[in-house]
């Protein structure tokens, strides 16, 4: 069922960048809505700052569409656009941060594992399913773990901004994360991997 959607999935792909070459503003648009939220979660696994994440991914699909006639794309458009994401995110770290906190990137990086394109784009689908299992959530207990998470605010943080005792702060992300174990079920693993208490 899986390898069916994929295939589909490409398809339609194929088809969009056939009309993207022939300058269809609609065949970007549906690119766009398609991955640009996907793209970006993905580069937060790479950079904290969602605003950093949000302007590289901008700055792909410019590129793409201003690349539209001569770009060549060997495999998946996915793949492909994952591995840009990758890529700008690296030289965004190279050259906001300082060599030590590079290296231990480079280091936690190194302990995920072998991150193929294949693996890429596990990452990518399950954080399609985390956004929609988020939507799910209690508003309050989903607005705690994103700040928490997303924003990489610490409960003292959380509790001042929101004006509440970081105990509160604390049975919220306990109950999102909880709802989240029912909601997720087989990308738990990786979720809770990705998404590490602080």
């Amino acid at each position: 069922m899986l390898s069916n959607e994929s295939d589909n999935s490409m398809n339609t792909d194929s088809l969009l960048l056939a009309e993207l070459r022939r300058g269809s503003r609609n065949a970007f648009s549906s690119l766009f809505r398609k991955y640009y939220q996907d793209l970006i979660f993905f580069g937060g696994t790479f950079l904290p700052d969602r605003a950093s994440c949000e302007d590289i991914v901008q700055n792909i699909f410019v590129r793409l569409w201003e690349n539209r006639e001569y770009i060549y794309i060997e495999d998946s458009l996915k793949s492909f656009l994952l591995r840009s994401v990758q890529n700008a995110c690296i030289d965004e770290l190279r050259h906001k941060q300082s060599v030590n906190e590079y290296e231990k990137y480079m280091e936690t990086f190194t302990d995920c594992g072998s991150m193929d394109t294949e693996k890429y784009i596990l990452y990518s689908d399950m954080h399609a399913q985390l956004e929609k299992a988020l939507q799910r959530l209690p508003e309050l207990c989903r607005q705690a773990f994103v700040m928490n998470r997303f924003e990489r605010l610490k409960y003292k943080e959380i509790a001042r901004q929101l004006n509440v005792s970081e105990r509160t702060v604390e049975v919220r992300i306990g109950k999102a994360i909880g709802l989240l174990r029912v909601y997720l079920k087989d990308f738990l693993l990786m979720v809770l991997a990705t998404l590490c208490v602080h």
